[in-house]
């Protein structure tokens, strides 16, 4: 079975810890990717709403996004989050939001 059609599940991420490359030259250490690719509003900010409720001081999480009002939506939700918006990077077929948990 290839899983087409298989629902993800809602908190959907990688464990292990992976560095990134922010657009400023900075590398970071990924806590976990949150998969919001094929999601619309309002499913990635609630993913990304759960995924800080649940992080330590200083988590950083890589939300994956294809959906451009998802992408603009997220940033502008960290100061109600207690969160830190630290980059938005374009990838071919996708956007990386990077946010760190205050």
């Amino acid at each position: 079975m290839f899983g087409f059609g298989k629902k993800k599940s809602d908190h959907q991420g990688e464990q292990a810890a992976t560095s990134a490359m922010l657009s400023d030259g900075r590398e970071i250490s990924v806590k976990e990717k949150i998969d919001c690719l094929g999601d619309s509003c309002p499913r990635p900010q609630l993913m990304t709403k759960k995924a800080l409720s649940g992080a330590a001081p200083q988590d950083i999480f890589e939300i994956l996004i294809d959906n451009p009002s998802s992408m603009e939506a997220i940033p502008p939700m960290m100061p109600e989050l207690g969160a830190t918006h630290l980059d938005t990077v374009k990838q071919r077929r996708h956007w990386s939001v990077f946010i760190r948990k205050d």
